[in-house]
């Protein structure tokens, strides 16, 4: 027997000798048809969102025969060859036919399957026109799964997922959500699984997994609802998607310093948790937005509504911290989030200022 191991991309095979040989810390193992997908778990346990996300599918595929995988990008990543292995009649690879992915998926729908279209967030906007017409204006329920969410590091601009969220997010139709870890993605999966009567998009990053116990769940999320994570006081932290742990981390340095900041995981855009929102803007003096995307995406729909609700007219103050509105360059992801400004440092700086405490924020900055 052999396993494959993926070094940035190449394929190299060899013979099983010893279970040191999957212990490898810097490498991605797959077992070729292999027919468990608890396997891979067991042996390595999954490192990146992609594995998860596979997981969290293969589970739910094989509950329910009619799920299928549409997938369109430049390369096949070794997680969704275990799903294509596992399920061989169920997985379609159109390689960089985006366009084709989502008109595909509509067919497939339409004809009684579930497909969950997987495409990343920079090559979906090539399927703009797609996803309106032939999936969104007809409440066709395509699950779109859209991968490298936010800045990707060493791929660059041209493989940012920057604009996902505020060009799904206008969509009559579409229901937006983003997971904070891996186990929100695994509960958002099964969540998709059960949409029948509309399509829904949910985001991941490229990164690292949070690496949280017990991260697999089956249980599907009620639409629209978010949760909060941290009670504090003054100001609220309103985070969508990944950058919840940036808001985590921010309250971890602000709590050094004395204060208290409340945490809440938004879940979804759209529909959004008015309600979630309403109690933030009540009990407390400022609302900070976070998000990783440009503008006119989940902060912009919070402004929305909370301008229509006239929480704006009271003592509440909102402030939205998103990209900015410029491509990021090649760097370490790391080195990415400091120049958009969206490490939990940032985020805590932009506190201590609202709080007039300037100098801790400049002093937090350096």
């Amino acid at each position: 027997m052999s396993i494959g191991i993926d070094f940035a991309s190449n394929i190299f095979q060899f013979d099983i000798i010893s279970d040191i040989v999957l212990m490898l810390p810097c490498c991605v193992l797959y077992i070729p048809g292999s027919s468990d997908i608890d396997l891979l778990v067991e042996r390595i346990g999954p490192q990146t969102y992609n594995h998860y996300f596979i997981h969290s599918l293969s589970r739910e595929a094989e509950k329910d025969k009619d799920i299928v995988a549409v997938h369109a990008a430049m390369k096949m990543e070794p997680s969704f060859e275990l799903f294509q292995d596992n399920f061989p009649d169920r997985f379609f690879d159109v390689g960089m036919a985006e366009q084709h992915a989502v008109t595909f998926s509509a067919g497939l729908a339409c004809g009684g399957l579930k497909p969950f279209c997987i495409i990343p967030s920079a090559f979906l906007q090539r399927a703009y026109d797609q996803i309106v017409h032939d999936v969104d204006r007809q409440k066709v329920p395509v699950r779109f799964v859209i991968t490298n969410a936010g800045l990707v590091g060493s791929d660059g601009p041209v493989c940012s997922g920057s604009f996902d969220v505020t060009f799904m997010s206008c969509l009559p139709n579409m229901i937006v959500m983003a997971p904070s870890d891996e186990f929100e993605l695994s509960r958002m999966v099964a969540t998709a699984a059960q949409i029948d009567n509309q399509p829904v998009c949910l985001r991941y990053p490229s990164g690292a997994i949070v690496g949280i116990d017990n991260p697999i769940s089956t249980t599907p999320l009620e639409i629209g609802k978010g949760k909060v994570l941290i009670e504090g006081k003054d100001i609220a932290l309103l985070g969508y998607g990944a950058m919840v742990q940036n808001c985590l981390s921010a309250r971890s340095l602000l709590s050094k310093l004395g204060v208290e900041v409340s945490v809440a995981d938004a879940r979804f855009c759209k529909p959004l948790d008015i309600e979630l929102v309403r109690d933030l803007c009540e009990n407390h003096t400022f609302l900070i937005t976070v998000e990783e995307g440009s503008v006119g995406g989940f902060g912009s729909h919070v402004a929305q509504f909370i301008a229509l609700d006239g929480k704006l007219d009271g003592r509440v103050k909102w402030r939205p911290i998103v990209l900015p509105d410029t491509y990021i360059e090649h760097a370490s992801p790391n080195e990415q989030l400091t120049c958009a400004g969206l490490t939990g440092h940032h985020i805590a700086a932009t506190v201590l200022s609202l709080l007039g405490r300037t100098r801790e924020a400049l002093l937090l900055m350096c």
